[in-house]
């Protein structure tokens, strides 16, 4: 069977894209700071370490998409939202990124009364740093909570990165933990773990969500 690239959603033409033909489908990679949408028959992959990834999608209509995001919000020197007045704000945070996986999500036929919510990542794989997975997981419960979008799966916490695989038709979600790297000169960022996590660094099998 020929595979090829569907052209995307308007706007998501810089995410990157590849045929995987192990498994006779389209992959669409994002990295922290980023979304995809869909309505193809397509997979959205990224892997996690502290960051979550949101797996929202119409159940009815067949079109979702993913974020990956770093902070919950973004604060100003004084505790308060900075977002709201800054133009450079981008996906990494999470209330944008929330609402803006949404919005897109509508904006390209879906209705809010179908959709649905996976959600993963939020692991705490630098020891004696800072919880912002923990923080992560509390804003993204919180979050679909007070926007009525019921959570169906889950796989949040503890040491482990995660790389993600979500088919947005139909709500599929493959899952594997991934070995957690031992190295004292690992910075807490995610960029090293999306660098650094390789395929056959695999702890677990596949689990299905």
């Amino acid at each position: 069977m020929s595979i090829t690239l569907q052209p995307t959603l308007k706007g998501f033409d810089g995410i990157k894209r590849f045929i995987d033909k192990r498994r006779e489908i389209v992959v669409a990679k994002i990295l922290p700071g980023e979304l995809y949408v869909t309505k193809n028959n397509e997979i959205v992959s990224t892997v996690l370490g502290s960051c979550i990834s949101a797996c929202i999608w119409d159940e009815k209509m067949g079109i979702g998409g993913m974020n990956h995001f770093m902070l919950p919000i973004k604060r100003d020197m004084h505790g308060a939202h900075g977002w709201e007045n800054d133009l450079s704000y981008t996906c990494r945070y999470g209330h944008w990124a929330m609402e803006h996986l949404i919005n897109e999500i509508m904006k390209n036929g879906g209705q809010r009364d179908n959709l649905l919510a996976k959600v993963f990542g939020g692991g705490k794989i630098v020891p004696n740093m800072s919880d912002v997975g923990e923080s992560n997981i509390d804003f993204v419960r919180h979050f679909l909570r007070e926007e009525h979008i019921p959570v169906v799966a889950h796989d949040v916490g503890g040491p482990w990165p995660r790389k993600v695989l979500f088919h947005p038709n139909s709500g599929t979600v493959k899952m594997k933990k991934l070995r957690s790297l031992h190295n004292d000169t690992i910075q807490a960022r995610e960029s090293i773990y999306m660098e650094g996590i390789k395929e056959e660094q695999q702890q677990s099998d596949i689990e299905l969500f």
